[in-house]
């Protein structure tokens, strides 16, 4: 990038924090599909944001249901709208009934962690920080805290928009549209309320991929609507956690796409954009016809067999207009989820990491322990009070080893008590090879004054043979 172009964007971020702050707003949140009116005010302002963190069990599909951890009750989070300039008064509030700490990391912000070391709140507490929305464009935010991975999979994600200080151009319709990938225990459309599977996760094998929240959520009497003549304006965003989103609305081409969420020069006359995971989009475009226009993802299978699929239904027009620019009869039937078997391809096995002896053990699970269990529990093994429990001289471990392994490879949820303090949050099972664990459990009970356990594989063999499940009291 020209040298000259970033020494001008640094003086246009320096101009805004020397306007004045003019008054105080409390920001209108809406759930998807709805859209916060625009700003028209020419003037930065202070703008607060309160904002709550729910745990609640929904529908995924029909007859299936599942545990979203959400920003304001709904995945999507609550759409946010903001001017560019404006101070941002964050407030996040963690809801008594959640079993985990959460916090947000918003792209807009211009800050360490987008806001998310600032914000991280236990249950039944509110945490506030600000911000000045230095940058315009349509940015993601979602949880950060660990495992990350797991808490967006859950549905921790929604959209901010900075509006440029000059604001956007009107348009007649403005939607809301967030795309998400799910994992789960049972297969598609498998009945009941399903469990998280970090396994499927990590090999990034999901089961469902939806706008909204869940399959359905913009289908039949859900289907956003607007009239011929209309123009539309998408506010597109991919929560992920992996896969990115080749978006398309089939029946129309994008006058405009404001590529990754940026409000630099649009691209013009679009059929499909990509979104990536964690990024956005922003797509313009006039109903020039009557009839139900399809919103994909257009990795097909997805959108007609994990449910990544929306109707937007246009009335009105002149007749015969409508007859010139397309002669023929949609028929919603043929767009319908297909249903069928979903193709299994088969995995590659990750070879396991040997080691000889008990030295070999700490040495390689030191590697484990710091890639995958420093982010909860520490590096000097102290966990975070009221989140993650110790492993530092832990009474939990050295009571037993066999439930010490079960933890890793089963997972375990509930309240547990360890060294005295009760937990209520949730251990994923880990998708470790039985080498793996007995290595980062040697490595722990080698450390932080534990007991020195060498643990093996042939035990960790004989503890997912049994299935053993960990205890979850203090007893």
């Amino acid at each position: 990038m020209d040298a000259s172009l970033v020494l001008a964007e640094a003086d246009d971020h320096l101009s805004i924090l020397k306007e004045p702050l003019v008054g105080e707003e409390v920001a209108i949140l809406t759930d998807a599909p709805n859209v916060p009116p625009q700003i028209t005010r020419k003037h930065r302002t202070k703008m607060v944001v309160n904002l709550e963190v729910t745990e609640v069990v929904k529908r995924m599909a029909d007859g299936v249901d599942y545990t979203f951890w959400t920003f304001g009750g709904s995945v999507p989070g609550k759409f946010i709208r903001v001017r560019q300039g404006d101070l941002v008064e964050f407030h996040l509030a963690n809801h008594p009934s959640s079993k985990m700490p959460h916090n947000i990391d918003l792209h807009a912000v211009t800050g360490p962690g987008g806001g998310a070391a600032s914000s991280f709140t236990t249950p039944g507490h509110e945490s506030e920080f600000s911000f000045t929305a230095l940058n315009p464009g349509l940015f993601v935010y979602h949880c950060a805290t660990a495992p990350v991975g797991m808490h967006i999979a859950n549905g921790m994600y929604g959209l901010i928009l900075v509006e440029p200080k000059e604001g956007l151009p009107k348009v007649d319709k403005e939607f809301y549209v967030m795309q998400g990938d799910f994992y789960t225990k049972g297969k598609y459309g498998e009945a009941g309320l399903q469990p998280f599977s970090m396994e499927k996760a990590i090999k990034e094998d999901a089961d469902y991929v939806v706008f909204n929240g869940s399959v359905g959520a913009l289908t039949g009497d859900n289907a956003i609507t607007a009239d011929v003549g209309d123009t539309v304006r998408l506010f597109v965003g991919n929560g992920g956690p992996n896969l990115v989103s080749s978006f398309h609305v089939i029946g129309e081409i994008f006058d405009k796409v404001y590529t990754e969420g940026g409000l630099g020069t649009p691209n013009k006359n679009v059929q499909t954009t990509l979104v990536p995971a964690g990024g956005s989009a922003i797509c313009e475009f006039r109903l020039d016809t009557s009839g139900t226009f399809i919103l994909v993802d257009h990795s097909i299978f997805r959108a007609f067999n994990k449910g990544a699929i929306g109707m937007l239904k246009v009335g009105g027009g002149d007749e015969a207009t409508n007859k010139i620019v397309y002669s023929g009869k949609t028929d919603d039937r043929i767009y319908q989820p297909e249903g069928g078997a979903i193709q299994i391809i088969p995995q590659t096995a990750r070879k396991p990491a040997k080691a000889a002896n008990k030295g070999e053990r700490i040495e390689r699970g030191k590697i484990t322990y710091t890639q995958v269990c420093s982010v909860c529990h520490q590096a000097n093994g102290k966990g975070i009070p009221a989140a993650f429990p110790p492993l530092a001289k832990s009474d939990y471990l050295n009571r037993s080893i066999d439930d010490s392994i079960s933890a890793l490879v089963n997972g375990i949820a509930g309240e547990v008590t360890v060294n005295g303090a009760k937990f209520n949050s949730i251990m994923p099972k880990l998708d470790l090879s039985d080498d793996d664990v007995s290595n980062v459990l040697t490595y722990v009970y080698s450390q932080w004054d534990n007991n020195g356990t060498e643990v093996t594989p042939d035990m960790v063999k004989k503890v997912r043979a049994k299935a053993v499940k960990p205890l979850n009291t203090g007893h």
